[in-house]
């Protein structure tokens, strides 16, 4: 029987990761990593490796001078360590040309805008800087702000507040544009701007609602006080599992639907970055914080745990302190700077979510896109009490698509059966409605 408590085992090279946060007294540190934490549809990702541009994926680091790019069907959502938040749209292109710490520990970051759309939604503590730079344009953001920038095929652009207000200047000179708000940019002539008590509603104004709507209910839910100085992986952690006290081993979070067969690290890939070699990206969507910081630990009767802590330090690589036996340890490739493919590897959602998704029991989250599954709580206790996979309604992340639920409630299909979530009420299973569903797939070795 293990002995051992969770977390209190050191973590491989965190002695050489520590050092390389460790903040200058008199110099401006480079030492920023950021997170991929929503790829939808064709994305690609240039990791600043010297690979150029490669297939972006969930959970991927984002360190100054990566680029992100979207193709016609694609989405993606950067979160930064505060939960500030940056997405951009389909045939869209930013840079992050300065990620970096302040003498005082600021947070320091400039964005470049190459082309299509760019959502931010700053929750900046004093003295943080959000800059984003489209054309010859600068605006830059101290407080909390939600606004959007679009740059058209015609040359000009608009900037439109939702939320706080932005400062900027361009050759036109210094600019302020308040909340409700919106200003145009004529970039192919003279930059000049004209300012307007409005801005026009734009086609994916309503996902970026939706996604800030999802982060602001998940990150402010019943979360026990963990003494996290981070905001980014919040909202994953609560919407995707929950936090339990187990009988000798104490405090920690575990995903919902894990069976007696499931690990942390038996689904991810390994990526190389500049300055710390490679590191473990998990497959799971909410495969951040838990892989950065704190440990993973084994309590018998209660499975895989993590226990939050050691937020002086930054995990490259697992910390698995004394795993059972039999446990397979990843351990990362010996050369090379491309991604390596862990078990089913890394994921990307579908630009267009089904209607339905079957949800596999032992499956931890893998292939559920976060928000998509109403109660997911409620679903996950449906599917632990069988072997087969669980069918459930969807709610749409698309523009234009709207939820597809019953009376606000979840509806199910399992082993041909089908029912309805409603309120705080165990799922009623009713006559045969639909096939049975495919038996889970086996699990990868």
């Amino acid at each position: 029987m293990l002995t051992y408590r969770l977390g209190k085992v050191l973590a491989i090279g965190a002695v050489l990761v520590a050092a390389c946060l460790v903040v200058p007294a008199s110099a401006e540190s480079k030492a920023r990593i950021v997170r991929l934490s929503d790829v939808q549809g064709t994305v690609q990702i240039d990791r600043a490796v010297g690979l150029g541009f490669e297939k972006a994926f969930l959970n991927l680091p984002v360190i100054e001078a990566s680029r992100l790019k979207t193709g016609a069907d694609g989405r993606a959502e950067v979160e930064f360590e505060d939960g500030s938040a940056l997405r951009i749209v389909p045939n869209s292109e930013i840079e992050f040309t300065r990620l970096a710490l302040g003498d005082d520990g600021e947070k320091l970051n400039a964005l470049q805008l190459n082309t299509g759309t760019a959502y931010l939604n700053v929750s900046a503590k004093k003295g943080d800087q959000f800059a984003l730079n489209f054309g010859h344009e600068s605006v830059t953001v101290g407080e909390t702000a939600h606004f959007r920038v679009d740059l058209t095929p015609k040359a000009d652009a608009t900037l439109a507040v939702f939320k706080g207000k932005v400062r900027g200047t361009g050759p036109a000179g210094p600019f302020e544009v308040a909340e409700k708000h919106s200003a145009t940019f004529d970039l192919a002539n003279d930059d000049s701007f004209a300012l307007a008590k409005n801005y026009e509603q734009e086609r994916f104004d309503a996902w970026d609602r939706q996604q800030s709507e999802y982060h602001d209910r998940y990150a402010k839910s019943s979360t026990p006080d963990m003494s996290s100085p981070y905001g980014y992986g919040l909202s994953d952690l609560n919407y995707y599992g929950s936090y339990m006290n187990c009988p000798g081993y104490g405090f920690g979070w575990q995903p919902y639907l894990v069976d007696a067969s499931w690990s942390p690290y038996q689904d991810g890939a390994w990526a190389w970055y500049p300055g710390f070699g490679y590191t473990w990206v998990s497959a799971y969507p909410w495969g951040w914080m838990p892989y950065r910081y704190g440990s993973w630990g084994f309590a018998q009767g209660c499975g895989w745990m993590w226990q939050p802590g050691y937020w002086n330090m930054w995990n490259p690589v697992p910390r698995l302190p004394n795993p059972p036996r039999r446990t397979l340890v990843p351990t990362p490739p010996n050369r090379g700077h491309q991604l390596v493919m862990v078990g089913r590897g890394l994921t990307v959602s579908p630009a267009q979510p089904p209607r339905r998704l079957a949800i596999n029991p032992g499956s931890a989250g893998f292939g559920v896109p976060r928000g998509s599954v109403r109660h997911l709580d409620r679903v996950a206790r449906e599917v632990d009490k069988g072997t087969r996979p669980v069918v459930v309604s969807t709610v749409s992340s698309a523009p234009g698509r709207t939820a597809s639920t019953t009376g606000g409630g979840d509806t199910w299909h399992s082993g041909g059966r089908t029912g309805s979530s409603m309120g705080g009420s165990s799922p009623h299973v009713s006559s045969p409605h639909v096939s049975s569903p495919p038996a889970a797939p086996s699990r990868p070795h």
